[in-house]
């Protein structure tokens, strides 16, 4: 249940819909299983697995929906093998060349029939809505699958005006001073030891794991121009992430005293009362985790006004 990843996004004018009515308009969205000549589908499903058919947990103003995605995997390099094999049957036989045309239609025809034989790739994705704080975010490394799941829901609901979450102070600016001025960073902020440098020019990139930010180096490497795209951060009593240059967190580890909070709470070994346990601690420490961040980067940027700057 406890998130790794999370894209984050602000939902302007949301959308009034209940727990019910929102319960009925997943449902129209359901999973349904993948055909044998579909390449994709996305579709909710329950949060809890097997162990539960609900579509929404809420609580609290806390909303957990989830969604499961399948894909056909049919390498192109298969494809290819298979199209030059009749590409070369039908040139011998026919004793001619097959014409460019000939070759897309046989590469249709390939893909068609060995599609329903591919394997198949499941994926579940679970998204965070915070109705308090009108605050969308998505457990996923990925900003496409994000942006995919952000999709399914504004198809469920009709509409969906949402934002990627933006600070006033670009999170590459912050991230660079608070490694090269030890006195500019906050309080609550907790340095890690993972880190990756990218330089203005062609230089490529820096990256370091289980390093001393702090040190001597790592000063040489920001004084020649380097900025930070990824750092390591933590807030003590709460998590620890990397921090990216989008302002995605990644990496999320929770601290174990929110973990045994969770684990000393009685569910009386009902699957579905720890998720909803897990999923409410782990909200408020993330929402709180956010404005914490927010307010390291100087707030946030307003939806309209000035695009912020890297200097």
């Amino acid at each position: 249940m406890w998130f790794k990843h999370l894209h984050l996004y602000r939902l302007h004018d949301a959308p009034e819909i209940d727990a019910a009515r929102l319960e009925e308009a997943l449902g129209e969205q359901a999973y349904r299983p993948l055909g044998g000549s579909e390449a994709r589908r996305l579709g909710w499903c329950p949060p809890a697995g097997r162990a539960g058919t609900q579509l929404l947990h809420e609580l609290q103003g806390q909303r957990l929906i989830t969604a499961l995605r399948q894909e056909r995997l049919l390498p192109a390099k298969v494809v290819k093998e298979e199209l030059e094999d009749r590409v070369e049957a039908i040139e011998i036989a026919e004793k001619r060349k097959v014409r460019r045309g000939e070759k897309l239609t046989l590469k249709e025809q390939v893909y068609e029939e060995l599609l329903p034989r591919a394997f198949v790739r499941s994926q579940k994705i679970d998204l965070w809505w915070d109705t308090r704080r009108n605050l969308i975010a998505v457990n996923t490394s990925s900003r496409k699958r994000a942006e995919e799941l952000l999709d399914l829901l504004r198809e469920t609901l009709g509409s969906l005006k949402v934002t990627p979450l933006a600070s006033q102070t670009l999170p590459m600016r912050a991230m660079t001073t608070w490694l090269g001025d030890p006195g500019a960073r906050p309080a609550d902020l907790v340095i890690g030891d993972q880190v990756e440098l990218k330089a203005k020019g062609d230089d490529g990139v820096v990256r370091g794991r289980q390093v001393d930010l702090d040190s001597d180096e790592m000063q040489q490497l920001l004084e020649s121009g380097r900025q930070a795209s990824k750092l390591a951060l933590g807030i003590e009593g709460r998590l620890s992430f990397v921090l990216h240059d989008d302002l995605a967190i990644k990496s999320i580890r929770f601290d174990d005293a929110l973990i045994d909070e969770a684990s000393q709470t009685d569910d009386g070994d009902d699957a579905l009362v720890r998720l909803e346990t897990d999923f409410l601690l782990m909200a408020q420490a993330l929402a709180d985790s956010i404005e914490r961040i927010l307010a390291w980067l100087g707030g946030e940027a307003q939806a309209g006004g000035a695009v912020p700057t890297a200097a």
